[in-house]
């Protein structure tokens, strides 16, 4: 493919997302697929000729997008957002025609810089503590992960060689194969399955505490469990507290926590994938509580930042500590320029040693929509999640599970489980809406997340006729069954009461 190929494939490319976005509400959310189809369609070997890119594009339309769940859909509504827009895919085509890999400053200075300012900008929109931007006095700072996965298994990573390290400085008859065996980590019930993930790639067992009945994990819980450990001879290492739970948008008690992580030397990581967007908000200020106190922290901007996947920040108070942990250097790696002031090379800071140009589709997005812009839109998921919230508090078949947060809204039918489980799989099996279920103490609940690009009012309205009508269904069905059932009852008597009769008659007769 030469340059002129390229500019008609790209042209069309364009027009084909442009057309896709525009009309996605034409689209059923959910494929209508079954497991293995695309084997099926295509060959089991790579063409061995080239084939005209006009061939191509036809068949992303021929088999891959049948194949598609629609999470720009406004009728996706499961998970959490994420999000896109269209000066964030300029981004990443622009990031992609570079081709650069940013491990260090002397492979693409811009890259590198581009990174430290949009993160600093970003950092100041969320009102973060100063100490996390580049700017500031401090070692502090933030860099651009992959995702939250990302984020947490580098602080998890970090705090445990921190651990240690400390450790073994105060107690050097250990040897550290023991200290190793004796770390414990800490998190929440509600918390994320990453982070249990990143306890198992760590080797660090993680206890996932009891939160409260309101999904809240608390200060008093952590040093419970931390006197336990202790006591036990284990090494607390680390906390991993949730702004925005994955079942419920709960809280964790930032200002708690951190007390006690301070008491016990204890790193505390705050995973604000979802929430964080509010942090921008000043009538969302009280979620920003206590993150002055935090080691590290995340924020998903493929969530609300309407930057696509994948986009997760991270904040440091103390880089040094990430770097330290994670130094491996070669000559290959080295450059004149390293170790100047406010310039990293963030391949410290990270699992790879490849870094993608992540910070050109940020900072493109930022220009284009404005802080207003970015601030309307996180304010614009809350409001259409009010209007949810309010049909179902209307409706009183249904009853709320948790507290509205942000854009999520957490019901279900009243009833038992199964009438839950019933009603998703009449959702599922139509494919006009998209949600998932969660569970806590025994109940099963849905979870409404406003979702998908330029959701409106009207398809808030679209998806409650959809599940107020299934229900209705659903509820039918469930009465004619009984009314048969019944039915069946007064029959089966009928014959035993003849049957009675009978026999009573023919011994008489007898």
């Amino acid at each position: 493919m030469d340059a002129k190929e390229f500019r008609e494939f790209g042209k069309a490319a364009v027009d084909f997302i442009a057309d896709y976005l525009e009309n996605i509400r034409d689209d059923e959310v959910l494929p209508n697929v079954e497991p293995g189809y695309l084997l099926d369609l295509l060959p089991t070997e790579m063409p061995e000729e080239p084939e005209s890119w006009r061939e191509v594009l036809g068949d992303i339309n021929r088999v891959i997008k049948p194949g598609i769940t629609h999470w720009q859909s406004p009728n996706m509504h499961a998970y959490y957002p994420t999000s896109t827009s269209y000066p964030s895919i300029v981004g990443e085509m622009l990031a992609s025609g570079f081709g650069i890999i940013g491990f260090s400053w002397i492979c693409s200075p811009a890259c590198t810089e581009l990174e430290v300012v949009v993160m600093d900008w970003l950092a100041k929109f969320l009102k973060l503590p100063q100490h996390f931007q580049h700017a500031s006095d401090g070692p502090g700072g933030g860099v651009i992960q992959g995702s939250a996965s990302e984020a947490v298994l580098v602080a998890v990573l970090a705090a445990r060689e921190q651990a240690v390290v400390s450790y073994r400085e105060s107690h050097p008859e250990v040897s550290e194969s023991e200290v190793r065996g004796r770390l414990v980590a800490y998190s929440s019930d509600q918390s994320n399955s990453c982070i249990e993930k990143a306890g198992v790639l760590a080797a660090m067992p993680i206890r996932l505490l009891p939160a409260g009945e309101d999904f809240v994990l608390r200060g008093e819980t952590l040093r419970q469990a931390i006197q336990e450990d202790v006591t036990a001879g284990r090494i607390p290492v680390i906390c991993i507290a949730t702004l925005g739970t994955t079942g419920t948008c709960a809280y964790d008690d930032i200002e708690t926590l951190s007390a006690v992580c301070e008491e016990f030397k204890v790193w505390l990581h705050v995973d604000a994938a979802y929430a964080g967007g509010a942090f921008a908000l000043d009538e969302c200020s009280d979620l920003r509580k206590g993150l002055d106190r935090v080691d590290s922290l995340n924020f998903n901007l493929h969530k609300f930042m309407l930057v696509n996947f994948d986009c997760s920040a991270m904040w440091l108070r103390d880089a040094n500590k990430v770097v330290d942990s994670f130094n491996v250097d070669r000559i290959y790696l080295k450059h004149k320029h390293e170790g100047q002031s406010q310039i990293p090379d963030f391949r410290h800071w990270q699992i790879p040693l490849g870094r993608r140009f992540r910070a050109l589709k940020v900072w493109i997005t930022f220009r284009t929509l404005g802080a207003e812009g970015l601030r309307n839109h996180v304010r614009q998921h809350i409001e259409l999640a009010k209007q949810f919230e309010q049909l179902v508090v209307k409706d009183s078949r249904f009853e709320m599970v948790a507290p509205r947060a942000l854009g999520l809204v957490c019901f279900r039918p009243k009833g038992g489980n199964e009438i839950t489980t019933q009603l998703l799989q009449r959702l599922m099996d139509r494919k006009k809406i998209y949600m998932v279920k969660a569970e806590h103490a025994g109940r099963q609940f849905l979870r409404f997340v406003v979702c998908g690009m330029g959701t409106k009012e009207s398809d808030i309205e679209f998806a409650w006729t959809e599940i107020e009508s299934q229900l209705t269904g659903l509820q039918e069905e469930q009465s004619l069954l009984a009314r048969k059932s019944g039915n069946m009852a007064d029959l089966t008597q009928h014959f035993q009461i003849h049957l009675t009769t009978e026999n009573a008659t023919h011994e008489k007769s007898q």
